[in-house]
Parts: C-alpha cells; sequence; structure tokens
C-alpha cells in the first residue's frame, strides 16, 4: 500500500480520527494563558481623569496605598490632610472627588521631581516655589508680536468700551504673554502624563469614581446622546447672552441634545476637574462622551448649531 492509500485509509475512519487527534493533543505542549494587560483608569471610568493618571494602570494595592510611582507614593493621609479645614459647601465637593484631589497631589509631586531633574533646588518647606521657578524657566522666551496685540484690539475693541489702542495696549500684552504661557505650562503638563508610569489602587478607585461621576455632566456624557455643556455663571454678561441659546436648543432638540449648565460658583470642583479657566465655555461631547470641541466666550446660536451639526444633532 502507497503512502497516499494509507492516508487515505486513516481519514476514511473517523474513529483513527478522533484517536489521532486526541494523541496529538495530548502530546503537544501547553500553551501558557495570556494575561490580560491591565486597564487604566480611562479605559475604565472614561472621563474621570482630568489629565495626568488618564494612563494610569489599575492594580491591587494595599488598603492604604492609593498610587504608586517612580519617586512617587501617595496613601490616604496625603488626600486626608487636603479635606481639612475646607467650609461644607467645598468639603462635600471634595468627597465626592477624592480621586481629583490624589491627581493633583501627584501633579504637584511630579512637577517637584521634574524641577529637581532641571536642577532646580527644592527647599522642603517651600516646595512650590520650586515649581514656580520651573515654570518661570520654561516660559521666559514666551513673547507676543505687535501684530497680535493690534489683531486682539481689532477682534474685541467693543469689550474695550471705545477705549483708544494705545490706552489698552499694555494691558493687552500683558493678558496674551500671561495667556500662551498658560498654553506652555499645559503643555509641559499634559506631556507628563505619558512619563509618570503610575499605578493606581482599583479598589479604591472603583468606590471614588461611583461618587466622582454622579453629576450632571458624566450622567450626560454616558447617555448616549451628544451634550453640550455650558460653564458659567449668573451676572456673567456673556454667560447670560448664552441663557436664551441654550434655553432655544432644548426645545428645538428635546430627543438628541442634552444641554447641561454648569455655575462656576457653586460646583467649583468640577469646573476644576474640567479645566475651565475663563467663562463662560462651551462644550461639545459626542454620544461616545468624547470632548469633540470648546469654545471660550459668546457663542451665537447658528454657530452652535454647525457644531452640532458635525456631530450628528440636526
Amino acid at each position: 500500500m502507497n503512502k497516499k492509500s494509507k492516508a487515505k485509509g486513516l481519514f476514511a475512519n473517523p474513529a483513527k480520527i478522533g484517536a489521532f487527534l486526541l494523541a496529538l493533543l495530548l502530546l503537544a505542549p501547553l500553551a501558557p494563558a495570556q494575561e490580560s494587560a491591565p486597564k487604566t483608569v480611562e479605559e475604565a471610568y472614561p472621563g474621570l481623569s482630568s489629565g495626568l493618571l488618564r494612563g494610569a494602570k489599575l492594580a491591587d494595592l494595599d488598603a492604604d496605598t492609593l498610587l504608586v510611582a517612580p519617586g512617587i507614593k501617595i496613601n490616604k493621609a496625603h488626600i486626608a490632610e487636603k479635606t481639612v479645614d475646607v467650609p461644607p459647601p467645598l468639603s462635600q465637593q471634595l468627597e465626592n472627588n477624592l480621586f481629583f484631589v490624589l491627581e493633583q497631589v501627584a501633579l504637584r509631586q511630579a512637577l517637584i521631581n521634574a524641577a529637581k531633574e532641571a536642577g532646580i533646588a527644592v527647599i522642603p518647606d517651600a516646595q512650590d516655589l520650586s515649581i514656580q521657578q520651573l515654570f518661570a524657566r520654561m516660559t521666559q522666551n514666551v513673547a507676543v508680536s505687535e501684530k497680535e496685540v493690534q489683531s486682539f484690539y481689532d477682534s474685541h475693541m467693543q469689550m474695550m468700551g471705545g477705549a483708544p489702542f494705545e490706552a489698552v495696549r499694555e494691558a493687552i500684552t500683558r493678558h496674551l504673554a500671561q495667556e500662551r504661557s498658560q498654553e506652555v505650562a499645559a503643555k509641559f503638563v499634559d506631556g507628563l502624563e505619558h512619563s509618570i508610569n503610575a499605578t493606581v489602587n482599583q479598589d479604591w478607585l472603583k468606590e471614588q469614581s461611583a461618587k466622582a461621576l454622579d453629576n450632571p455632566v458624566d450622567k450626560a456624557r454616558r447617555s448616549g446622546r451628544v451634550t453640550l455643556v455650558e460653564f458659567g455663571a449668573s451676572g456673567c454678561e456673556p454667560c447670560d447672552r448664552m441663557q436664551p441659546i441654550l434655553d432655544s436648543l432644548k426645545a428645538k432638540f428635546p430627543k438628541t441634545l442634552n444641554v447641561v449648565f454648569v455655575h462656576v460658583g457653586e460646583q467649583s470642583i468640577l469646573t476644576a476637574r474640567y479645566g475651565i479657566r475663563s467663562i463662560p465655555v462651551q462644550a461639545f461631547f459626542d454620544s461616545d462622551g468624547k470632548e469633540a470641541f470648546r469654545h471660550t466666550g459668546f457663542y451665537p446660536q447658528d454657530k452652535v448649531e454647525e457644531q452640532l451639526a458635525k456631530l450628528g444633532v440636526k
């Protein structure tokens, strides 16, 4: 019998096929089970992190330890001391946002470490001074051109109350320089997210995330609808001008759009979580809850609807 007929005889018999496969399985070395990579904060709780700890991994840590990273270890006592002697309205907000407190403590320590690496002396009782020196060093070459100052004046002439250019020139220059310095600092801080290599206590975070995400903004973002959030305050002239627009949008898109107003004076921690530095701010989130666009200042309704249309609200 040739090889071809032998093969045919083997595979023509189902019983032999079963025995053959079983033998292969028994003889083959077992492949090691593939362990799934630990989730990050952003993967497990989208939108919870305000930046630094988005990519931090979740892991089992001892009950007292909340975060570990090269050169950084934060425990519950470090967080608790930040909520001592805080006025009642703010203390409750902090209790519901302890992960935000953790992120700020971690950021401060990361900046101190960055200052040390930059050769800046860190004095134990004046560590914030080293952070100031770090930012001063990275923004020392920030400059504003005459053309930029003139352009800002031309675009905001109404806001200037008719004041001549020379009267407000110096103030505009300072404002633009400060704005640019903040952008440089923010870019540096954003870069720390990719280098901090932190691990967060997953059991503690699970408990804290339920509290932190229990607010109108995060609930709206997780609803499956497009969301427009206005961060503002009563008595703020451009904020007050936005209110009729928000009411109109609620009436116009009742089933496809969430419209949320956050009073920054009443929700200071939520405001800080979303990085609001001036008001009003309109933040647009797609149906997956991801921020798609942000605008600062008064925003006409036709412009708002243009952005909403890009997100599928028509």
